[in-house]
């Protein structure tokens, strides 16, 4: 088994965050999206959308999202469960982890890629060149926004995102944090002690160096 990797962007990192959690030993195959290796011939075979991170499992089946891979991971690493233990607390995850990646990731992504000038004519992940957007920059740094008030809401009262247990979500969420703060420079707003509480926490682990 593979997992096909590149340091420094959020896809790979939720990854390998999950399996620093989970203790698993994978082998690590870097492709240098920097230097568009993702595009070469090679990897299209591996992955036609031309993403990171994808694993390989032994008998060449290629999985590509994200969390179809930590769910994968969960399988073959059930301990410690990452994605809830009972039926109700699964349903919670699986539902916050959905919308972490549409009104987190995404708006992020959304943010950056049609306002970075290094991205010009990327303004979507995979093999096709988009043009920018400016108008949908301005509204993914406003959906960021809305995205930090809701998760400080869900995190009253609450240690994590779903109950008092670490989950995926709490992942997923920490991960779109850093890439909004970090990589698209969208300050989180005043307040939201819950949100920031909740951050200090998790980014003390030792998984999130990872």
């Amino acid at each position: 088994m593979k997992l096909y990797d590149f340091p420094g962007p959020p896809s790979p990192r939720r990854v390998r965050i999950f399996l620093a959690e989970k203790g698993g030993d994978i082998e690590k195959v870097s492709v240098n999206i920097r230097e568009g290796e993702q595009f070469s011939e090679d990897f299209k075979k591996i992955n036609p959308n031309c993403t990171v991170p994808v694993l390989e499992l032994d008998d060449g089946t290629c999985i590509s999202s994200i969390d179809a891979i930590n769910r994968y991971l969960e399988e073959i690493y059930p301990e410690p469960p990452l994605f809830g233990r009972a039926p109700e607390e699964r349903a919670q995850i699986n539902d916050w982890c959905h919308y972490i990646n549409v009104n987190g990731f995404m708006a992020v992504a959304e943010a950056l890629r049609n306002s970075a000038p290094r991205l010009a004519g990327r303004a979507i992940t995979g093999s096709r060149n988009v043009e920018q957007i400016p108008d949908l920059a301005e509204r993914g740094r406003q959906r960021v926004l809305y995205f930090f008030e809701d998760l400080d809401k869900q995190l009253e009262g609450h240690e994590f995102i779903v109950g008092d247990n670490y989950s995926a979500a709490d992942i997923g969420a920490m991960v779109v944090v850093d890439f909004a703060t970090g990589m698209v420079k969208i300050e989180m707003p005043e307040g939201l002690s819950n949100l920031k509480r909740w951050y200090q926490q998790v980014a003390a682990r030792p998984s999130a160096s990872a």
